[in-house]
């Protein structure tokens, strides 16, 4: 009896759902998902997670209506690994490069942290040509490194020490970091060790070198001038707990500089609010899209 074989590699076709890397410029592979159709809708991950930290809002969204596409930022997830280019211009450029390949036309850009960075670093470099709104949510805009002219963030030596527990033992330091980064360190949080567990496993799939470089991207990174850009509509989250990036020397400000914007804030929501306050974060970014 003749056994039937596998069927034949169908290679993926440009555009397809099929693929799942772009080639940058430099060669690497960048990581991306891609689901569902309508109206595009982008996301930007936070240090040192993935694409996977967006899949409430990526579900939610895609069963609404929408084509949402999130990548693993460049020496995070599943992208590859490069030992040079862990810089907020390359991020920028790296997303750039991947909304050309997947021929991206007016997008909602939503970014979380870092990504928030990385979406105004994007229009600052990139303009708004391929962009309609923007959504920054308990973003690192404007300017988190304290500086003789910036003297209201936060101290360099909050960054040092990143940099030395992340160096140290960073399996540990990312199983401590997720108790501020969701808020489960506040009195009668409700603790879920499922998602203290999915953020160990994205920090630790991501390259220790990247990461190390990734905080100096954090906090050394003026984004004034870009935020001037952001003459899109603008909506920035964020929660008046967290503990990561601290409101006041985030969304309050950055909210002064960009032109049309304006700014939500969820009482006792902390870093983590797409996981912790899913439902209604995943309301409010409906609301602004049919907006």
């Amino acid at each position: 009896m003749k056994v039937a074989g596998p069927p034949a590699h169908q290679p993926a076709q440009k555009g397809s759902k099929l693929m799942t890397t772009a080639t940058m410029k430099d060669g690497a592979k960048i990581y991306y998902k891609d689901w569902g159709t309508g109206p595009v809708v982008t996301f930007s991950h936070g240090w040192p997670l993935t694409a996977d930290a967006w899949d409430a809002q990526m579900l939610f969204l895609a069963n609404h209506g929408y084509r949402v596409i999130a990548h693993d930022r460049r020496s995070h997830g599943r992208s590859d690994q490069t030992w040079t280019g862990n810089d907020m211009d390359t991020y920028a450029d790296d997303l750039a490069s991947l909304l050309e390949v997947l021929d991206v036309k007016g997008a909602t850009m939503i970014g979380h942290s870092t990504g928030g960075g990385e979406v105004a670093r994007y229009v600052g470099r990139h303009g708004t040509s391929r962009v309609s709104k923007a959504v920054l949510i308990s973003a690192v805009p404007p300017h988190m490194a304290q500086t003789p002219t910036n003297p209201n963030s936060a101290p360099m030596s909050v960054f040092d020490g990143l940099r030395s527990s992340l160096v140290a033992d960073r399996a540990g330091f990312f199983k401590e970091l997720a108790m501020p980064f969701f808020g489960y360190n506040r009195p009668n949080a409700r603790v879920s060790q499922g998602q203290i567990d999915s953020f160990w496993l994205q920090g630790m799939m991501g390259s220790l070198q990247g990461e190390y470089d990734c905080i100096k991207a954090i906090s050394e990174t003026d984004f004034t001038d870009d935020l001037k850009k952001m003459t899109i509509p603008t909506l920035l989250l964020q929660g008046n707990d967290d503990q990561i990036v601290p409101i006041d020397i985030a969304s309050r400000r950055s909210v002064k500089i960009l032109p049309n914007a304006s700014l939500k804030e969820y009482a006792g929501a902390p870093h983590g609010m797409c996981v912790t306050h899913a439902d209604q974060v995943n309301a409010d970014l409906l609301a602004f899209l049919k907006g």
